[in-house]
């Protein structure tokens, strides 16, 4: 007749954020986005992706899956898939990540590193090749 409850998950991911005005220092480790929209001086670590707004300073080593760039950042910036910087974004250190987009107006002091793409992205790329190579013979 009653009928129970069924349990909700404990955890629930959230963004985390640093307010506009916020100043933080030290480390943050985390598993969800992060977004930092006040000043910023440690190290960040972030499983997702971290957003650095328009009136954000960030003094930090960033490792993230995911990194977009609209303030400014000084440090060394490791994203495993990319980094997107904005026409308003300034970087002032070297990044290494997998797929690079600068808008115009964004600011890159410093040396880029790209990472070399997964094999099955390569082997798709490759096959649409030879088929627009074969479209263009039969043609």
């Amino acid at each position: 007749m009653w009928k129970k409850r069924q349990q909700r998950s404990s955890f629930r991911s959230t963004d985390t954020l640093i307010g506009h005005g916020g100043i933080l220092e030290g480390k943050v480790h985390c598993d969800t986005n992060l977004r930092i929209e006040g000043s910023f001086s440690g190290e960040i670590e972030c499983s997702g992706t971290v957003t650095v707004g328009e009136q954000s300073t960030v003094h930090s080593m960033i490792i993230a899956d995911e990194v977009v760039i609209a303030g400014k950042v000084y440090g060394d910036i490791y994203a495993e898939r990319q980094i997107i910087m904005t026409g308003t974004g300034q970087l002032h250190g070297n990044l290494t990540t997998g797929s690079l987009s600068i808008m115009e107006g964004g600011l890159l002091n410093g040396s880029v590193s790209m990472k070399e793409q997964p094999a099955q992205i390569k082997e798709g790329r490759q096959e649409m090749e030879v088929k627009s190579q074969d479209t263009r013979e039969a043609g």
